[in-house]
């Protein structure tokens, strides 16, 4: 079975800190991957570069087998090709951890902006997806609401629903819950949960490790922009070989 995504030995600088030092990495169809790690481990980074939002030093990223295509090297590696990006992108969902959403637009609009403006998908069809995916989430009657007149957990859990509606190969997650109230974040962690259970393609980043043990297919711990260890639950939670990710799974324990 090929891999719905494939990163090879990437490198990610700012500056002069460099945030990844070659981090590979894939996912099968279907697979839920959790990234866990200290705070400034190059978790969210990494995320970002899967879609380009940044662009690695070096390395390569591949979606379903297409590698997406970088010219020049270093700080000046940019894409080659900007309908390949553009079209890539439109595969690929992403949830932030501050929701991103238009505060002009009511949540049914929020919804169908992508899918309509980027995929040029019929206006009815988008409406019907988008309606049928704010009850999935639990705030069909949010749809003419504005962001500003929602919760944090509603306005996460819209995003989510504006995510899935370009029908995703791979949905991304960057700390989904982490801005939001322990009683809000339970919601949000049901809705991808539900998700998971569908068997969805998606990449965690997650500060949770009740949450990652009980979504993983594959656990991977960064430490310091390597990948200190990877695989399945049991093997990471219960087996672990690494110092480092004992002593991080200790201090989760304790927060």
């Amino acid at each position: 079975m090929q891999s719905i995504l494939t990163i090879n030995e990437v490198h990610k600088s700012f500056g002069d800190l460099e945030v990844l030092k070659g981090v590979t990495l894939s996912a099968m169809r279907g697979d839920v991957v959790t990234l866990i790690g200290s705070s400034g481990s190059g978790k969210s980074t990494l995320l970002r570069c899967i879609n380009m939002l940044e662009v690695p030093n070096s390395g390569t990223v591949a979606i379903d087998g297409e590698e997406i295509a970088l010219t020049g090297r270093g700080p000046d590696r940019r894409p080659s090709d900007a309908n390949q990006i553009r079209r890539i992108r439109s595969e690929i969902g992403m949830v932030f951890q501050s929701f991103n959403l238009w505060a002009h637009m009511t949540v049914l609009e929020n919804v169908m902006e992508a899918p309509l403006r980027v995929q040029k998908r019929p206006e009815r069809d988008v409406r019907a997806d988008a309606e049928e995916l704010l009850d999935k989430v639990g705030i069909a009657d949010k749809a003419n609401a504005f962001p500003a007149q929602l919760s944090g957990g509603q306005q996460q859990r819209a995003a989510i629903a504006r995510a899935l509606c370009i029908r995703p190969k791979i949905m991304l997650f960057d700390e989904p819950t982490s801005a939001l109230d322990p009683e809000l974040e339970i919601e949000v962690l049901r809705v991808i949960k539900m998700l998971a259970n569908e068997g969805r393609t998606m990449i965690l980043v997650t500060h949770d490790m009740k949450f990652a043990r009980e979504v993983a297919d594959k656990v991977v711990f960064l430490h310091q922009g390597r990948i200190e260890e990877e695989g399945t639950v049991d093997a990471v939670f219960s087996s672990t070989q690494s110092d480092r990710l004992r002593q991080f799974l200790r201090a989760a324990d304790h927060t």
